[in-house]
């Protein structure tokens, strides 16, 4: 019996994760976008930017990232390796 049971909980398990994903679209479109802003930067751009006044749309975003705790984690998530990455290669954190 419990043998039945187990492809209907993986299908559900695999829509959940589905579901979970497509959350928050726009949050991934931009998140992608600051990824390959940062994979395209040269090191001396970055420098250049750093302490930079944020746009209007960073703005709203970082607003909404200190509003929802879980869309904060989704981004995070996703961007962190790539910018720490990125920010170790060019000397800007140990």
């Amino acid at each position: 019996m419990r043998r039945l049971h187990l492809p209907a909980v993986a299908a559900a398990l695999m829509f959940a994760g589905f579901v979970r994903a497509q959350q928050y679209p726009l949050l991934d479109m931009v998140a992608d976008e600051v990824i390959q802003k940062y994979g395209q930067a040269s090191c001396e751009q970055l420098w250049e930017h750093k302490g930079a006044p944020k746009s209007e749309r960073a703005q709203e975003l970082i607003k909404l990232l200190h509003e929802d705790p879980q869309m904060r984690q989704r981004f995070f998530d996703k961007v962190a390796g790539p910018i720490a990455s990125k920010m170790f290669e060019c000397g800007m954190i140990p």
